[in-house]
């Protein structure tokens, strides 16, 4: 089952048969909303707007692990995430798409970033954080639809809400980031640590501001205007990727806390091995 976390202006699925709305309750709080359960193609899909029905919840708001928990709590085993960004590099135009492969973590720790704390320890190795399979698989899509696709990319992801200072862009661009964004930290390795596979789709809306013609600097209406228009691809290659799946093969996401709990399960409450063994299912 296929989970979708729509990020700014995606808020539903063009085509997508509803089966159910479903609110989920877990052990850290709500999600961003209710699940929209449904199907698309042949798949069974689970659909999650990260900001809330009304984007009203911030990056820094987002409850992260209640809504990588709802996900999983329903069946899916993959996570398409879907996020606006901006570009750090001039091959790669507003408008166009990338798949991140890599995340450089910048957020400054308002952000709850782990299940694990509070009595389980746990190190799992996020030196691939995007499955390989599911990244290859989404690329294929895209390629079969004729939207092309940046791939191999680095993804800055920023505290927010503010947009960031010419001297940050520049900071990023020198860090060897193509794009910046404010929303998949955690929630990447949230998902590795849910043992789910996961991929970004990341839509180029604007330049950052690290250019020196002040027009192609990033703002707020220029983002939902091309967001808008990239979702057309973006909603192209859902299509085609979930009209035609996959068969499932073994990945490493799907044994990620193989040898990375350290606690002695014996030493864990009730409550803590619920967790623990709800993660590794």
């Amino acid at each position: 089952m296929f989970g979708i976390i729509g990020g700014t202006g995606l808020y539903s699925i063009d085509g997508l048969e509803i089966l159910e709305t479903k609110p989920v309750k877990t052990p850290f709080g709500e999600p961003s909303a209710p699940l929209t359960i449904g199907k698309l193609g042949t798949e069974k899909v689970a659909f999650l707007p990260r900001h809330g029905v009304h984007h009203q919840i911030m990056p820094s708001e987002i409850n992260y692990r209640a809504n990588i928990w709802a996900l999983k709590s329903v069946g899916v085993k993959k996570v398409i995430s879907v996020s606006a960004t901006g570009s750090l590099q001039e091959e790669i135009i507003p408008g166009s798409l990338a798949l991140p492969n890599q995340y450089l973590d910048l957020t400054k720790g308002k952000r709850v970033s782990s299940f694990f704390g509070d009595g389980i320890v746990a190190h799992i190795s996020t030196a691939e954080p995007v499955c390989p399979c599911l990244e290859r698989h989404f690329e294929s899509a895209a390629n079969s639809v004729g939207v092309k696709i940046h791939t191999g990319k680095t993804y800055a992801c920023v505290e927010g809400p503010r947009l960031g200072s010419r001297a940050e862009s520049f900071f990023l661009r020198s860090a060897g980031c193509h794009v910046v964004g404010m929303t998949n930290v955690p929630e990447a390795f949230l998902a590795r640590e849910a043992q789910l596979c996961y991929c970004t789709v990341a839509v180029v809306t604007d330049y950052d501001c690290w250019m020196d013609d002040p027009s192609q600097h990033v703002s707020v209406d220029k983002i939902m205007a091309l967001y808008k228009d990239a979702l057309v691809s973006v909603k192209k290659s859902l299509h085609a990727l979930l009209c035609n799946p996959y068969k499932d093969r073994l990945c490493h996401c799907r044994s990620a806390l193989q040898g990375a709990v350290l606690t002695h399960e014996e030493a864990l409450p009730l409550d803590k091995k619920k967790i623990l063994d709800f993660l590794r299912a």
